[in-house]
C-alpha cells in the first residue's frame, strides 16, 4: 500500500499507512484483531521469538517502562507488519513524529506474511521517550523467526489435498461446503488376514493405504527452529478410538507405517527431519451412531522449548476437521449388478425350478448372479433378510458395504466369510440375543427413491422401517439397529407399521418401481381393495366359479364367488386394508406422495393368531432389476386363459416401461412364509449424488 494511502474495514473502522512503511494505524472504538498469542517486551532483556504466518502476535510493552518514559515510537524490519489500535476519539494520531501515549489504552499487533530463511532475520525496535526528549530513553528489540504451519486435508471435498481458505475447524453441507471425508476402513484387502482392515492395527497391504484419507502437514521456516522446538499431533480423547492414523517412520513401504494415533494413542511428536511435507493415512474406525456424531479433529501444535528448565510453551495450533461417511442404502431404482439367491436341494421345498426362473430373469436384466450353496447357507434361504447392501463414499473413494443382521440363522455367516473382500467393506450391529425378533431382519428394511418433501429435498431417499402401531406392547426393530440409521443422517428414517403381519416385514404390503415419468418412481402397495373390486369385477362378467389355485398340486380350490361370500376373509381383510391405508397416509406425508404416485396392486390377506399372512403369492414382494420385475406367481383365477390377477398386474405395471415376469415360488418360498424379494438381495450401482453435497 502506498505511504499515507487510508482504507475502510467492513465495520467502517478506518486505517492508514504511517510514515513507516510497514506500520498501520488503526483507528476504532474496540479491539478489532485476533490475537493468537501475547509477547511481552522489555527494553532491559532482547527477546527472541516465533511468529506463524498469517497470525497476530500482541506486544505488551508496558510491563518495564523505563522511569521518565511518557511516549514510545516503534519500527520493524521489511518482513514485518506493525498495527497500531486505538481508538481516536480518547487517543491523537502523532502529525509529524510517529510517538505514541503510554498513558492510554493502544494495541499492538504484528504479522508476518512469509517464512523467515534465517533464524532471527527480521526484528522488531520499540523506543521510549521523556516527555520532552528527541533521545530515547530506552530502546526494547524483539527478534522474530517466521515460520509456517499447516495441517491440510481435502478440505473441498476434489480428490485432491490443497491448502483452502475455508475454517478448516468446521465442517459444513452442502455444494458449497467443506470439511474432508473419511471411510471407515470396513473392508478387508489383505484375504490372509481375519475380520474387517480396521481390527488391525497395522497397515495389511497398499490397498489399505487407499481406502484412507490423506492428512498432510507442511512446514516452512528455518529447520534449526524445528529441529529445536517440537511439532505434536494431537486427537481428542473423546474421538480417539474412532480413528487411526498411520505414518511411516522410514521409507514408502506399506509395513514402514506404524500407527501414531488412535485408541490409546492422544499425541504425536513428530520428527520433522528438515521435511517441508508429511504424509499421515487416516482410517475411520467407526460409522456415525447414537454416540457419535461423524466428526473427527486433529490439531498440531507447534511447541516452544524453554531452555530453562520451564514446561512447553504452545505457540501455534491448526486444527481440521473430517467427517466419517455414512453408510447409505440403495433403492431399487438404481442399477442392479448383482443378484443373490441361495440354492436348496436336499430339502423338503428344493428351490432347483425358482433358481432356474431367477437365471433366466438375470440374464435378461444384464447383471450378474451369485449362488449361494446349501452347504453354506445351511438350508437358509432367506438371503434378503439377512443383509442389506449399501456403501461408503469419499471424494477419492467409493466401495460397497454389506449390513449383516442379527437374527444370526442359517446365513449367518455368508456375509463375513463370502462378501467381505478387497474395497467389500462389512458392519453389523448385535442386540442382546434377549431382544433380537422377527423385525430385526433387513427385509423389514427398505428405502425410497430421492423425493421433496414440501420443499426439503431427500437426494438420497428415506430410510423405511417396519415397526409397531403407535402404542406399547408390539414388536419394534432393536432399539441398536434403529439408532444406527438414524444417525446415519442422510436418509432420515420413516418408521411404518408393520407389526399387523405375521412376518412383520415391510416388504409384504410394499415396494418401489422405476418409471420414467412424473417423480421416477412408483410405490406398489398390496390391496385388499383392489383385489375384491377386480374378483367382483369378474364375477359380474359371469366368472364367478373361476378358481384360485389351479393347477397347484395338493392344493384345495377356491372360486372367485367363495372368496366374495367368505366374511371370515372379507373381515380380515378389512382389517389389513385399515393397516395399509395408516401406513399410505404416513408415506404420503413423509415422502412427499400424491396419490398418482401410488399404485394399488390387488393382493388378499388371511389372519392367524391375531396377525396377517399373504391368501396367495405376494404380488408386492417382487425382485426390481431395472425394467425388469421377477413377481410371485400368484396362481390366480383363470379368465379367458389368463391369470386375471397377472393380467392386471401386467395392466397397471407395463405403461410405465417395465416387463413383469412372474416366478413360481409357492411351495419354495410362499408356503414358508416368503416370496420372491425375501428370497433374493441385490447389490446396486450407487447414487451418482455425493452425500456431502446434501442438506440434512
Amino acid at each position: 500500500m502506498p505511504l499515507n494511502q487510508s482504507c475502510r474495514f467492513a465495520d467502517k473502522t478506518e486505517c492508514h499507512w504511517s510514515t513507516a512503511a510497514n506500520c498501520m494505524h488503526v483507528y476504532s472504538p474496540r479491539l478489532i484483531m485476533t490475537k493468537q498469542r501475547v509477547l511481552q517486551v522489555s527494553p532491559l532483556h532482547p527477546r527472541n521469538a516465533i511468529c506463524v504466518v498469517g497470525t497476530e502476535v500482541f506486544l505488551d510493552i508496558r510491563r518495564s517502562i523505563p522511569r521518565g518514559a511518557t511516549s514510545f515510537d516503534i519500527h520493524g524490519t521489511s518482513g514485518v507488519r506493525v498495527y497500531i489500535i486505538y481508538n481516536h476519539d480518547f487517543v491523537k494520531e502523532p502529525m509529524s513524529e510517529t510517538r505514541w501515549p503510554l498513558d492510554v489504552d493502544i494495541e499492538i499487533t504484528i504479522t508476518m506474511d512469509f517464512p523467515s530463511e534465517t533464524v532471527n532475520d527480521n526484528k522488531v525496535r520499540i523506543s521510549y521517550y521523556g516527555e520532552n526528549g528527541n533521545e530515547p530513553i530506552e530502546t526494547a528489540w524483539l527478534y522474530l523467526t517466521c515460520v509456517s504451519v499447516s495441517l491440510d486435508t481435502d478440505t473441498n471435498r476434489t480428490g485432491v489435498v490443497e491448502s483452502s481458505e475455508a475454517d478448516k475447524t468446521k465442517w459444513t453441507w452442502g455444494p458449497d461446503g467443506h470439511g474432508a471425508v473419511l471411510l471407515v476402513n470396513c473392508d478387508r484387502d489383505s484375504l490372509g488376514s481375519g475380520g474387517t482392515d480396521s481390527t488391525h492395527p497395522r497397515v495389511q497391504s497398499y490397498a489399505d493405504l487407499q481406502d484412507m484419507s490423506l492428512m498432510l502437514l507442511r512446514t516452512q521456516g528455518p529447520s534449526a527452529l524445528f529441529a529445536e522446538n517440537k511439532l505434536v499431533l494431537q486427537v481428542p480423547a473423546s474421538e480417539a478410538d474412532k480413528v487411526r492414523v498411520f505414518h511411516a517412520a522410514g521409507n514408502d513401504s506399506y509395513y514402514q507405517y506404524k500407527p501414531v494415533l488412535g485408541p490409546d494413542k492422544l499425541s504425536y511428536a513428530v520428527d520433522h527431519a528438515s521435511r517441508q511435507e508429511i504424509t499421515f493415512y487416516v482410517e475411520g474406525l467407526a460409522f456415525p451412531d447414537q454416540d457419535f456424531s461423524g466428526l473427527v479433529s486433529f490439531s498440531v501444535t507447534l511447541l516452544e522449548v524453554s531452555n530453562e528448565g520451564f514446561p512447553d510453551t504452545p505457540i501455534f495450533t491448526d486444527t481440521v476437521v473430517f467427517r466419517v461417511s455414512p453408510w447409505i442404502m440403495t433403492p431399487n431404482t438404481l442399477q442392479p449388478l448383482e443378484v443373490f439367491v441361495c440354492s436348496i436341494e436336499s430339502d423338503a421345498n428344493p428351490n432347483v425350478d425358482f433358481l432356474s426362473a431367477m437365471r433366466a430373469l438375470v440374464r435378461k436384466a444384464n447383471c450378474k448372479l451369485t449362488v449361494c450353496p446349501q452347504l453354506e447357507n445351511r438350508s437358509d434361504r432367506w438371503i434378503q433378510d439377512e443383509l442389506e447392501f449399501g456403501y461408503v463414499e469419499a471424494p477419492h473413494k467409493l466401495f460397497p458395504v454389506v449390513f449383516d443382521s442379527p437374527r444370526n440363522r442359517g446365513l449367518q455367516n455368508f456375509p463375513l466369510r463370502r462378501i467381505l473382500g478387497p474395497d467389500f467393506g462389512y458392519l453389523t450391529r448385535e442386540p442382546p440375543k434377549s431382544q433380537v425378533s422377527g423385525l430385526d431382519s433387513f427385509g423389514n428394511l427398505d428405502v425410497s427413491p430421492p423425493v421433496t418433501v414440501q420443499g426439503k429435498e431427500y437426494p438420497l431417499g428415506r430410510i423405511l422401517i417396519g415397526s409397531s402401531f403407535p402404542r406399547s406392547g408390539g414388536r419394534r426393530m432393536a432399539k441398536v439397529i434403529r439408532d444406527f440409521l438414524y444417525a446415519q443422517a442422510v436418509q432420515p428414517p420413516v418408521e411404518v407399521y408393520s407389526d399387523w403381519l405375521t412376518v412383520g416385514h415391510v416388504d409384504e404390503f410394499l415396494t418401489f418401481v422405476p418409471a420414467s415419468d412424473r417423480k421416477g418412481f412408483r410405490l406398489l402397495l398390496g390391496s385388499p381393495r383392489a383385489c375384491y373390486q377386480l374378483f367382483e369385477e369378474k364375477q359380474q362378467q359371469g366368472h364367478g366359479d373361476a378358481a384360485q389355485f389351479t393347477g397347484l398340486a395338493g392344493m384345495a380350490i377356491i372360486t372367485i364367488d367363495e372368496i366374495l361370500a367368505n366374511e371370515t376373509l372379507r373381515r380380515s381383510n378389512r382389517y389389513a386394508q385399515n393397516c395399509i391405508d395408516w401406513n399410505r397416509k404416513i408415506l404420503k406425508q413423509e415422502l412427499g406422495l400424491s396419490e398418482e404416485d401410488i399404485i394399488d396392486i390387488p393382493q388378499l390377506f388371511v389372519l392367524k393368531d391375531s396377525y396377517a399372512d399373504a391368501f396367495f403369492p405376494n404380488l408386492v414382494n417382487l425382485v426390481v432389476l431395472g425394467t425388469h420385475l421377477g413377481i410371485p406367481k400368484p396362481f390366480g383365477p383363470i379368465v379367458d386363459g389368463q391369470c386375471c390377477l397377472e393380467e392386471k398386474v401386467r395392466s397397471l405395471l407395463e405403461p410405465l416401461g417395465l416387463t413383469c415376469t412372474f416366478i413360481n415360488d409357492f411351495f419354495s418360498y410362499f408356503e414358508l412364509e416368503g416370496d420372491v424379494h425375501c428370497g433374493t438381495n441385490v447389490l446396486r450401482k450407487p447414487f451418482s449424488f455425493q452425500w456431502w453435497n446434501m442438506i440434512p
